[in-house]
């Protein structure tokens, strides 16, 4: 097994970009056109590549920190009442990636108002000029309405920004709409739903060399954007990756094996993106159109980390965890002899992890009773029984694995809350 990952960080972000705008067709597309925007805008100004891909990275990233889809519909108003919580958010999750660190601070101030110049600052630090570019672009993006052609609308929302310009906007960037507004080639990309393809065709970015110690962080970044949606999911992931990484030591994995497992364990739910805070925090059973929803975040966990590039078993063992060895899970209704052995452990650590821990409609289940359960879905030759086994055998070592990393997540979780003022 390599130590080195080769990453694409233009093609991870944009199907990062696609699973998060899934959550609503309000929202489709809303990330890839603002970077689009962008794009343009910065084109129009003559800046340097480098900025240019920085500006599609934070635009096609800049809402990440808008957890609930009521906060992301609520992003689509011209002037938002409450813009901070996400921005600040948004900038905390990508800073703790070196290869975003740029592009943090440009999400972290893209609401600023430029205020005649004010703007330039924000208590004291200096507001990224991309930061403004960004809020322009988002804010001729939701002035887009999707149920009307957009060259009628095109003068109109030209009129709208101009006349905040100075005030939420910096002129100069304004002026730069202008022409591009004049471009019909432009407008029509914007509103295309292949815009994606437009990106592509302007932008290139070439991978980055990722150590293991990289991606594990890199890992460990998802899971606080995926988990943090909801407090009964914000320690999941920590706790199914501690768990199948216990299991695959005791069951003989190599170092470097045990640390794939860990890297797959934070990864495997990050298709979640794509289900709205409101699913995930539903005290009640799901309907069957709710369910169908959950049902389809582990097709956008393989969208997403396919996009990243070959990272092998990884990438197989995270998309597993709901399969089951009777054909009976999802999504590839895979049985016994398709689903290799680190599949069978991860699918176990997801069970146990998600029967131990509180969940909006029961506690958490305490040794027995959670036994009890995994050996009958054992016996149905759900779960694999020699993994169940060593599970029993191994409990408290386990479960003391899964308890420490869940209380660091719940830690991290409990003081961004208190930090942003979120409910």
């Amino acid at each position: 097994m390599k130590k080195e990952f080769s990453i694409n960080l233009l093609d991870l972000v944009l199907s990062l970009a696609t699973a998060i705008d899934l959550v609503s067709t309000v929202v489709a597309d809303h990330h890839k056109r603002v970077a689009y925007i962008a794009l343009s805008l910065g084109e129009e100004l003559g800046l340097s590549h480098e900025e240019l891909e920085n500006l599609v990275l934070a635009g096609s990233l800049h809402d990440i920190g808008a957890l609930s889809l009521k906060e992301r519909i609520d992003t689509l108003e011209f002037e938002l009442a409450n813009s901070k919580n996400h921005a600040e958010l948004g900038y905390r999750f990508l800073r703790q990636f070196p290869l975003l660190e740029g592009v943090a601070d440009i999400v972290r101030y893209h609401h600023v108002y430029w205020e005649d110049g004010k703007g330039a600052k924000v208590d004291g630090s200096d507001v990224p000029a991309a930061s403004h570019l960004i809020h322009l672009a988002d804010r001729i993006s939701v002035s887009i309405d999707p149920r009307r052609h957009v060259l009628i609308q095109a003068q109109d929302i030209y009129q709208k920004i101009r006349e905040n310009a100075g005030r939420m906007f910096v002129p100069e960037y304004v002026e730069a709409f202008e022409k591009l507004s004049a471009r019909e080639y432009f407008w029509m990309d914007a509103a295309s739903p292949s815009i994606e393809l437009a990106l592509r065709r302007r932008i290139k970015s070439d991978a980055a060399k990722l150590s293991l110690e990289e991606m594990s962080n890199l890992s460990q970044v998802f899971t606080r954007i995926v988990d943090f949606k909801s407090t009964f999911t914000s320690t999941h992931s920590s706790g199914v990756a501690a768990t199948a990484e216990a299991l695959a030591r005791i069951m003989g994995f190599s170092d470097i094996e045990c640390s794939y497992m860990n890297i797959a364990g934070h990864l495997h739910d990050l298709g979640k993106l794509a289900v709205p805070a409101e699913i995930l925090e539903k005290p009640s059973a799901l309907s069957e159109e709710e369910f169908s929803v959950i049902r389809g975040h582990t097709f956008y966990t393989r969208q997403v980390l396919e996009s990243m590039g070959d990272l092998g078993v990884i990438t197989e063992w995270a998309t597993a965890h709901h399969e089951r060895l009777n054909g009976s899970g999802y999504p590839g209704h895979e049985k016994h002899e398709d689903l290799s052995a680190g599949a069978r452990i991860i699918s176990v650590a997801d069970v146990f992890t998600a029967l131990t821990e509180n969940r909006p409609y029961r506690k958490g289940m305490g040794k027995d009773e959670a036994l009890e359960v995994l050996q009958e879905m054992a016996d149905t030759s759900a779960l694999d029984s020699s993994v169940v086994s060593q599970l029993r055998q191994n409990f408290d070592e386990i479960n003391d694995a899964r308890i420490a990393a869940q209380k660091v997540a719940a830690k991290e979780y409990d003081e961004m809350v208190k930090s942003l003022n979120l409910s």
